[in-house]
Protein backbone atom coordinates (compact mmCIF):
# COMPACT_ATOMS: atom_id res chain seq x y z
CA UNK A 1 0.00 0.00 0.00
CA UNK A 2 3.21 2.19 1.02
CA UNK A 3 4.27 2.08 -2.58
CA UNK A 4 0.57 2.73 -3.93
CA UNK A 5 0.05 5.98 -1.73
CA UNK A 6 3.52 7.54 -3.18
CA UNK A 7 2.89 6.76 -6.74
CA UNK A 8 -0.64 8.32 -6.10
CA UNK A 9 1.30 11.38 -4.35
CA UNK A 10 4.15 11.51 -7.23
CA UNK A 11 0.62 12.04 -9.69
CA UNK A 12 -1.03 14.27 -7.72
CA UNK A 13 1.90 16.48 -6.76
CA UNK A 14 1.99 18.75 -10.41
CA UNK A 15 -1.85 19.94 -10.15
CA UNK A 16 -1.03 20.51 -6.75
CA UNK A 17 2.06 22.05 -6.44
CA UNK A 18 0.77 25.53 -6.85
CA UNK A 19 -1.66 24.89 -4.39
CA UNK A 20 -0.20 23.22 -1.88
CA UNK A 21 -2.41 24.01 1.04
CA UNK A 22 -5.25 22.16 -0.83
CA UNK A 23 -3.24 19.07 -1.28
CA UNK A 24 -2.18 19.19 2.75
CA UNK A 25 -5.92 19.48 3.15
CA UNK A 26 -7.15 16.72 1.28
CA UNK A 27 -4.53 14.80 2.24
CA UNK A 28 -4.91 14.75 5.60
CA UNK A 29 -8.66 15.01 4.83
CA UNK A 30 -8.52 11.06 3.82
CA UNK A 31 -5.96 10.06 6.88
CA UNK A 32 -8.41 11.90 9.92
CA UNK A 33 -11.05 9.78 7.68
CA UNK A 34 -9.22 6.31 8.00
CA UNK A 35 -8.21 6.79 11.45
CA UNK A 36 -12.05 8.03 12.34
CA UNK A 37 -13.09 4.61 11.10
CA UNK A 38 -10.76 2.69 12.99
CA UNK A 39 -10.52 4.55 16.16
CA UNK A 40 -13.95 5.16 16.29
CA UNK A 41 -15.02 1.78 15.73
CA UNK A 42 -12.67 0.77 18.99
CA UNK A 43 -13.85 3.55 20.92
CA UNK A 44 -17.33 2.10 20.19
CA UNK A 45 -16.00 -1.54 21.24
CA UNK A 46 -14.41 -0.01 24.65
CA UNK A 47 -17.24 2.01 26.24
CA UNK A 48 -19.68 -1.02 25.06
CA UNK A 49 -17.48 -3.73 27.06
CA UNK A 50 -16.76 -1.46 29.42
CA UNK A 51 -20.16 -0.85 30.19
CA UNK A 52 -20.94 -4.62 30.50
CA UNK A 53 -18.24 -5.51 33.03
CA UNK A 54 -19.79 -2.61 35.26
CA UNK A 55 -22.92 -3.43 35.31
CA UNK A 56 -22.17 -7.26 35.66
CA UNK A 57 -19.73 -6.22 38.48
CA UNK A 58 -22.69 -4.17 40.27
CA UNK A 59 -24.57 -7.10 39.95
CA UNK A 60 -22.18 -9.57 41.27
CA UNK A 61 -19.85 -7.71 44.07
CA UNK A 62 -18.70 -11.25 44.98
CA UNK A 63 -16.33 -10.82 42.01
CA UNK A 64 -14.41 -8.01 43.47
CA UNK A 65 -12.79 -10.25 45.97
CA UNK A 66 -11.06 -11.60 42.88
CA UNK A 67 -9.23 -8.42 42.24
CA UNK A 68 -5.78 -9.62 42.86
CA UNK A 69 -6.09 -12.64 40.56
CA UNK A 70 -7.07 -10.30 37.86
CA UNK A 71 -4.27 -8.11 38.73
CA UNK A 72 -1.79 -10.86 38.83
CA UNK A 73 -3.40 -11.83 34.94
CA UNK A 74 -2.88 -8.23 34.10
CA UNK A 75 0.64 -7.90 35.31
CA UNK A 76 1.29 -11.23 33.70
CA UNK A 77 0.36 -10.21 30.41
CA UNK A 78 2.46 -6.92 30.50
CA UNK A 79 5.51 -8.90 32.21
CA UNK A 80 6.11 -11.44 29.85
CA UNK A 81 4.02 -10.39 26.50
CA UNK A 82 4.08 -6.46 26.20
CA UNK A 83 6.98 -5.18 28.07
CA UNK A 84 7.70 -2.76 24.99
CA UNK A 85 4.25 -1.03 25.22
CA UNK A 86 3.88 -0.88 29.31
CA UNK A 87 4.74 2.54 29.36
CA UNK A 88 1.47 3.29 28.03
CA UNK A 89 0.89 7.18 27.38
CA UNK A 90 4.11 8.16 27.88
CA UNK A 91 5.31 6.09 24.91
CA UNK A 92 2.98 7.74 22.95
CA UNK A 93 4.26 10.85 24.19
CA UNK A 94 8.06 9.96 23.80
CA UNK A 95 6.97 8.92 19.88
CA UNK A 96 5.88 12.69 19.15
CA UNK A 97 8.78 13.90 20.98
CA UNK A 98 11.25 11.70 19.11
CA UNK A 99 10.06 9.56 16.82
CA UNK A 100 11.43 6.20 16.60
CA UNK A 101 10.10 2.68 16.21
CA UNK A 102 6.52 2.14 14.84
CA UNK A 103 4.19 1.99 18.12
CA UNK A 104 3.15 -2.28 18.06
CA UNK A 105 -0.06 -2.88 17.18
CA UNK A 106 -0.45 -5.18 20.18
CA UNK A 107 -0.93 -2.06 22.68
CA UNK A 108 -4.51 -1.33 21.45
CA UNK A 109 -6.01 -5.09 22.51
CA UNK A 110 -3.46 -5.35 25.75
CA UNK A 111 -4.95 -2.01 27.15
CA UNK A 112 -8.26 -2.85 26.12
CA UNK A 113 -8.02 -6.54 28.23
CA UNK A 114 -6.52 -4.80 31.49
CA UNK A 115 -8.43 -2.23 31.40
CA UNK A 116 -11.97 -4.29 31.07
CA UNK A 117 -10.03 -6.60 33.82
CA UNK A 118 -9.60 -3.63 35.63
CA UNK A 119 -12.99 -2.61 36.12
CA UNK A 120 -14.58 -5.96 35.56
CA UNK A 121 -12.61 -7.43 39.32
CA UNK A 122 -13.31 -3.59 40.94
CA UNK A 123 -10.44 -1.35 40.26
CA UNK A 124 -10.88 2.27 40.39
CA UNK A 125 -9.93 3.91 36.93
CA UNK A 126 -10.71 5.58 34.07
CA UNK A 127 -11.15 5.36 30.42
CA UNK A 128 -9.11 7.90 28.53
CA UNK A 129 -5.14 6.37 28.78
CA UNK A 130 -7.15 3.15 27.35
CA UNK A 131 -8.69 5.85 24.38
CA UNK A 132 -5.08 7.18 23.88
CA UNK A 133 -3.39 4.22 23.53
CA UNK A 134 -5.48 2.52 20.97
CA UNK A 135 -5.97 5.71 19.16
CA UNK A 136 -2.33 6.17 19.01
CA UNK A 137 -1.31 2.33 18.71
CA UNK A 138 -4.24 2.26 15.65
CA UNK A 139 -2.87 5.53 14.04
CA UNK A 140 0.77 4.84 14.05
CA UNK A 141 -0.22 1.94 11.78
CA UNK A 142 -0.71 3.99 8.68
CA UNK A 143 2.70 5.10 9.14
CA UNK A 144 4.52 2.40 7.76
CA UNK A 145 1.01 0.91 5.95
CA UNK A 146 1.31 4.76 3.84
CA UNK A 147 5.13 5.14 3.83
CA UNK A 148 4.58 8.45 5.93
CA UNK A 149 7.95 11.19 6.54
CA UNK A 150 8.44 11.40 10.32
CA UNK A 151 6.84 14.68 10.34
CA UNK A 152 3.92 13.22 8.86
CA UNK A 153 3.97 10.88 11.73
CA UNK A 154 3.86 12.86 14.32
CA UNK A 155 0.73 14.28 13.11
CA UNK A 156 -0.76 10.76 12.98
CA UNK A 157 0.16 10.03 16.71
CA UNK A 158 -1.48 13.75 17.38
CA UNK A 159 -4.29 12.82 15.50
CA UNK A 160 -4.48 9.13 17.15
CA UNK A 161 -4.85 11.13 20.19
CA UNK A 162 -7.77 13.50 19.39
CA UNK A 163 -9.45 10.68 17.79
CA UNK A 164 -9.09 8.63 21.03
CA UNK A 165 -10.22 11.29 23.52
CA UNK A 166 -12.87 12.78 21.56
CA UNK A 167 -14.86 9.67 20.81
CA UNK A 168 -14.42 8.36 23.98
CA UNK A 169 -15.89 11.16 25.90
CA UNK A 170 -17.95 12.38 23.35
CA UNK A 171 -15.99 15.94 23.33
CA UNK A 172 -14.84 16.21 19.90
CA UNK A 173 -13.88 19.69 19.98
CA UNK A 174 -11.67 18.69 23.62
CA UNK A 175 -10.36 15.91 21.73
CA UNK A 176 -8.73 18.11 19.27
CA UNK A 177 -6.91 20.43 21.70
CA UNK A 178 -6.05 17.60 23.93
CA UNK A 179 -3.68 15.70 21.19
CA UNK A 180 -2.94 19.63 20.48
CA UNK A 181 -1.80 20.24 24.07
CA UNK A 182 -0.71 17.41 25.56
CA UNK A 183 2.94 16.49 24.94
CA UNK A 184 4.38 20.02 25.38
CA UNK A 185 3.13 22.09 28.44
CA UNK A 186 2.46 25.36 27.40
CA UNK A 187 3.12 25.06 23.80
CA UNK A 188 0.42 24.14 21.07
CA UNK A 189 1.15 22.07 17.72
CA UNK A 190 -0.65 24.46 15.64
CA UNK A 191 0.68 22.60 12.26
CA UNK A 192 -1.70 19.73 13.48
CA UNK A 193 -4.82 21.43 13.64
CA UNK A 194 -6.94 20.07 10.97
CA UNK A 195 -5.48 16.47 11.45
CA UNK A 196 -6.60 16.96 14.75
CA UNK A 197 -9.75 17.96 14.41
CA UNK A 198 -11.39 16.40 11.65
CA UNK A 199 -10.05 13.12 13.05
CA UNK A 200 -11.82 13.96 16.77
CA UNK A 201 -14.53 14.72 15.00
CA UNK A 202 -14.61 11.90 12.54
CA UNK A 203 -13.83 9.59 14.91
CA UNK A 204 -16.79 11.12 17.44
CA UNK A 205 -19.31 10.30 14.44
CA UNK A 206 -18.38 6.96 13.89
CA UNK A 207 -18.71 6.45 17.79
CA UNK A 208 -22.14 7.99 17.42
CA UNK A 209 -23.20 5.89 14.30
CA UNK A 210 -22.28 2.41 16.52
CA UNK A 211 -25.07 3.71 18.93
CA UNK A 212 -23.18 3.98 22.12
CA UNK A 213 -23.87 6.93 23.95
CA UNK A 214 -22.43 9.25 26.59
CA UNK A 215 -23.13 9.98 29.96
CA UNK A 216 -24.89 13.95 29.88
CA UNK A 217 -24.02 16.01 32.58
CA UNK A 218 -26.45 19.25 33.42
CA UNK A 219 -25.34 22.67 35.88
CA UNK A 220 -28.78 23.86 36.88
CA UNK A 221 -27.93 27.12 37.70
CA UNK A 222 -25.39 29.60 36.18
CA UNK A 223 -25.32 33.22 38.10
CA UNK A 224 -24.00 35.94 36.22
CA UNK A 225 -20.53 36.85 36.54
CA UNK A 226 -19.03 39.70 39.34
CA UNK A 227 -16.21 40.32 40.70
CA UNK A 228 -17.31 38.52 43.97
CA UNK A 229 -17.92 35.55 42.03
CA UNK A 230 -14.67 35.25 40.04
CA UNK A 231 -12.67 35.41 43.26
CA UNK A 232 -14.76 32.54 44.88
CA UNK A 233 -13.95 30.48 41.37
CA UNK A 234 -10.17 31.59 41.48
CA UNK A 235 -10.13 30.37 45.29
CA UNK A 236 -12.02 26.91 44.01
CA UNK A 237 -9.54 27.18 41.08
CA UNK A 238 -6.79 27.20 43.55
CA UNK A 239 -8.05 24.17 45.90
CA UNK A 240 -8.41 21.89 42.60
CA UNK A 241 -5.08 22.55 41.35
CA UNK A 242 -3.67 21.36 45.07
CA UNK A 243 -5.76 18.66 44.63
CA UNK A 244 -3.93 17.50 40.88
CA UNK A 245 -0.67 17.90 42.68
CA UNK A 246 -1.69 15.43 45.25
CA UNK A 247 -3.22 13.17 42.84
CA UNK A 248 -0.43 13.02 40.72
CA UNK A 249 2.27 13.30 43.29
CA UNK A 250 0.29 10.30 45.38
CA UNK A 251 0.42 8.17 42.24
CA UNK A 252 3.64 8.29 41.16
CA UNK A 253 4.70 7.36 44.86
CA UNK A 254 3.13 4.58 45.26
CA UNK A 255 4.15 3.62 41.93
CA UNK A 256 7.80 3.85 42.74
CA UNK A 257 6.93 2.16 46.25
CA UNK A 258 6.13 -0.72 44.28
CA UNK A 259 8.50 -1.26 42.08
CA UNK A 260 11.11 -0.68 44.43
CA UNK A 261 9.87 -3.52 46.94
CA UNK A 262 8.32 -5.83 44.81
CA UNK A 263 10.67 -7.05 42.35
CA UNK A 264 8.58 -9.32 40.38
CA UNK A 265 6.11 -7.23 38.35
CA UNK A 266 3.31 -9.10 38.09
CA UNK A 267 2.78 -9.09 41.59
CA UNK A 268 2.38 -5.35 42.11
CA UNK A 269 -1.20 -5.39 40.93
CA UNK A 270 -2.09 -8.41 42.62
CA UNK A 271 -0.77 -6.93 45.93
CA UNK A 272 -2.67 -3.31 44.96
CA UNK A 273 -5.98 -5.96 44.23
CA UNK A 274 -5.38 -7.25 47.63
CA UNK A 275 -5.46 -3.86 49.23
CA UNK A 276 -8.51 -2.63 47.39
CA UNK A 277 -10.50 -5.62 47.48
CA UNK A 278 -9.86 -5.49 51.32
CA UNK A 279 -10.71 -1.59 51.84
CA UNK A 280 -14.07 -2.32 49.33
CA UNK A 281 -15.22 -4.93 51.62
CA UNK A 282 -14.03 -2.96 55.14
CA UNK A 283 -16.06 0.23 53.88
CA UNK A 284 -19.32 -1.85 52.41
CA UNK A 285 -19.55 0.04 49.33
CA UNK A 286 -18.59 -0.30 45.75
CA UNK A 287 -18.93 3.85 45.51
CA UNK A 288 -15.24 4.35 44.86
CA UNK A 289 -14.23 1.88 42.32
CA UNK A 290 -15.01 1.63 38.71
CA UNK A 291 -15.82 4.76 36.81
CA UNK A 292 -18.07 6.08 39.55
CA UNK A 293 -20.19 8.11 37.03
CA UNK A 294 -23.56 7.78 39.34
CA UNK A 295 -21.81 9.25 41.90
CA UNK A 296 -20.63 12.00 39.76
CA UNK A 297 -24.05 12.89 38.14
CA UNK A 298 -25.32 13.37 41.85
CA UNK A 299 -22.41 15.61 42.72
CA UNK A 300 -24.24 18.10 40.43
CA UNK A 301 -27.49 17.87 42.20
CA UNK A 302 -27.60 16.75 45.56
CA UNK A 303 -24.86 17.13 48.74
CA UNK A 304 -22.73 14.82 49.03
CA UNK A 305 -20.70 13.69 52.10
CA UNK A 306 -17.51 15.97 52.04
CA UNK A 307 -15.02 13.03 52.00
CA UNK A 308 -15.50 11.31 48.64
CA UNK A 309 -13.07 12.64 46.64
CA UNK A 310 -10.49 11.79 49.33
CA UNK A 311 -11.15 8.29 49.35
CA UNK A 312 -11.77 8.22 45.43
CA UNK A 313 -7.99 9.57 45.46
CA UNK A 314 -6.83 6.54 47.22
CA UNK A 315 -8.62 4.05 45.64
CA UNK A 316 -7.71 5.37 42.25
CA UNK A 317 -3.59 5.62 43.50
CA UNK A 318 -3.36 2.35 44.47
CA UNK A 319 -5.26 0.90 41.72
CA UNK A 320 -2.95 2.61 39.18
CA UNK A 321 0.20 2.87 41.29
CA UNK A 322 -0.03 -0.92 41.85
CA UNK A 323 0.34 -0.96 37.58
CA UNK A 324 -3.74 -1.84 36.89
CA UNK A 325 -4.89 -0.46 33.45
CA UNK A 326 -6.70 2.07 32.46
CA UNK A 327 -6.98 5.92 32.96
CA UNK A 328 -6.91 8.72 35.06
CA UNK A 329 -9.42 11.02 33.67
CA UNK A 330 -12.75 9.65 34.77
CA UNK A 331 -11.52 8.98 38.22
CA UNK A 332 -10.19 12.94 38.01
CA UNK A 333 -13.37 14.12 37.24
CA UNK A 334 -15.21 12.37 39.59
CA UNK A 335 -12.52 13.60 42.53
CA UNK A 336 -13.03 17.55 41.13
CA UNK A 337 -16.97 17.26 40.80
CA UNK A 338 -17.13 15.63 44.32
CA UNK A 339 -14.73 18.09 45.93
CA UNK A 340 -16.38 21.11 44.18
CA UNK A 341 -19.44 19.60 46.05
CA UNK A 342 -17.50 19.73 49.15
CA UNK A 343 -16.55 23.46 48.54
CA UNK A 344 -20.11 24.30 48.73
CA UNK A 345 -20.40 24.03 52.27
CA UNK A 346 -17.93 27.02 52.19
CA UNK A 347 -17.87 28.78 49.22
CA UNK A 348 -21.48 30.76 48.23
CA UNK A 349 -21.51 29.55 44.43
CA UNK A 350 -24.43 26.99 43.35
CA UNK A 351 -23.23 23.36 44.39
CA UNK A 352 -24.08 22.18 40.17
CA UNK A 353 -21.52 25.13 39.38
CA UNK A 354 -18.73 23.99 41.58
CA UNK A 355 -18.96 20.16 40.68
CA UNK A 356 -18.36 21.15 36.96
CA UNK A 357 -15.93 23.46 37.33
CA UNK A 358 -14.04 20.75 39.82
CA UNK A 359 -14.89 18.20 36.99
CA UNK A 360 -12.49 19.65 34.21
CA UNK A 361 -10.65 22.22 36.68
CA UNK A 362 -8.57 19.75 38.25
CA UNK A 363 -8.11 17.11 35.46
CA UNK A 364 -6.60 20.19 33.93
CA UNK A 365 -4.32 20.83 36.65
CA UNK A 366 -3.54 16.86 36.42
CA UNK A 367 -2.86 16.85 32.55
CA UNK A 368 -1.48 20.36 32.47
CA UNK A 369 -4.14 20.80 29.45
CA UNK A 370 -6.46 24.11 30.63
CA UNK A 371 -7.72 24.80 27.01
CA UNK A 372 -8.53 20.97 26.05
CA UNK A 373 -10.75 21.35 29.25
CA UNK A 374 -12.31 24.77 28.80
CA UNK A 375 -13.55 23.25 26.00
CA UNK A 376 -14.62 19.74 27.20
CA UNK A 377 -16.88 21.56 29.83
CA UNK A 378 -18.37 23.76 27.23
CA UNK A 379 -19.04 21.29 25.47
CA UNK A 380 -20.50 18.95 28.24
CA UNK A 381 -21.96 21.46 30.06
CA UNK A 382 -23.12 24.50 27.63
CA UNK A 383 -21.14 27.86 26.93
CA UNK A 384 -22.91 29.75 30.04
CA UNK A 385 -20.37 28.39 32.07
CA UNK A 386 -17.75 29.17 30.29
CA UNK A 387 -16.29 32.24 32.11
CA UNK A 388 -16.23 30.27 35.37
CA UNK A 389 -14.78 26.89 33.75
CA UNK A 390 -12.37 28.80 32.12
CA UNK A 391 -10.90 30.52 35.02
CA UNK A 392 -11.55 27.34 37.20
CA UNK A 393 -8.93 25.41 34.68
CA UNK A 394 -6.49 28.06 34.36
CA UNK A 395 -5.72 28.66 38.02
CA UNK A 396 -5.50 25.16 38.79
CA UNK A 397 -3.28 24.96 35.97
CA UNK A 398 -0.94 27.08 37.61
CA UNK A 399 -1.34 25.96 40.86
CA UNK A 400 -0.05 22.30 39.93
CA UNK A 401 3.44 23.85 38.92
CA UNK A 402 5.71 21.67 36.79
CA UNK A 403 3.79 18.50 37.75
CA UNK A 404 1.15 15.98 36.47
CA UNK A 405 0.44 12.60 35.54
CA UNK A 406 2.00 12.04 32.11
CA UNK A 407 5.71 12.02 33.33
CA UNK A 408 7.53 12.34 29.32
CA UNK A 409 5.40 15.83 28.75
CA UNK A 410 8.19 18.17 28.26
CA UNK A 411 8.13 21.73 29.20
CA UNK A 412 7.81 23.76 26.51
CA UNK A 413 7.36 26.92 28.01
CA UNK A 414 6.96 27.60 32.14
CA UNK A 415 4.51 28.63 34.40
CA UNK A 416 6.54 31.20 35.65
CA UNK A 417 10.26 33.15 35.14
CA UNK A 418 11.39 31.61 38.21
CA UNK A 419 11.37 27.98 36.90
CA UNK A 420 12.34 29.12 33.13
CA UNK A 421 15.26 27.03 33.95
CA UNK A 422 13.35 23.41 33.54
CA UNK A 423 12.03 24.44 30.05
CA UNK A 424 13.19 21.56 27.76
CA UNK A 425 12.49 18.94 30.78
CA UNK A 426 10.18 16.31 30.73
CA UNK A 427 8.34 16.34 34.28
CA UNK A 428 10.01 13.19 35.04
CA UNK A 429 13.04 14.75 35.23
CA UNK A 430 12.14 17.99 37.05
CA UNK A 431 12.12 17.33 40.71
CA UNK A 432 15.29 15.21 39.83
CA UNK A 433 17.70 17.79 38.75
CA UNK A 434 17.70 16.03 34.85
CA UNK A 435 18.98 17.72 32.13
CA UNK A 436 17.17 19.21 29.15
CA UNK A 437 15.96 16.60 26.34
CA UNK A 438 17.23 17.14 23.11
CA UNK A 439 13.67 18.22 22.28
CA UNK A 440 13.86 21.20 24.39
CA UNK A 441 16.76 22.49 22.52
CA UNK A 442 14.79 22.36 19.51
CA UNK A 443 13.56 25.66 17.71
CA UNK A 444 9.71 25.59 17.93
CA UNK A 445 9.29 25.85 14.28
CA UNK A 446 11.46 22.46 14.26
CA UNK A 447 7.69 21.14 15.47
Amino acid sequence: MSSFYRRALRFAAPGFRRFPIVFFLVKWLMLSALIGVFVGSASALFLASLDWATDWREGHTWVIAFLPLGGLAIGCLYHYWGKDVEKGNNLLLDNIHRPSGIIPFKMAPFVLIGTIATHFFGGSAGREGTALQIGGSIADQFTRMLGLRPRDRRLILISGIAAGFGSVFGTPLAGAIFGLEVFFLGRLQYDGLFPAFASALFADLVTTAWNVGHTHYHIPLVPGLSPVNLLWTILAGAAFGITSVIFSTLTHAIGGFFRKYIAFPPLRPAIGGIIVASAVFLLGTTRYIGLGIPTIVEAFNSELPPYDFALKILFTCVTLGAAFKGGEVTPLFFIGATLGNALSYFIPLPTGLLAGMGFVAVFAGAANTPLACTFMAIELFGAESGAYVAMACVVSYYFSGHRGIYGSQVIGQSKHLQYRHEEGMPLSSVKKGGRKSEVGNRRVSDF
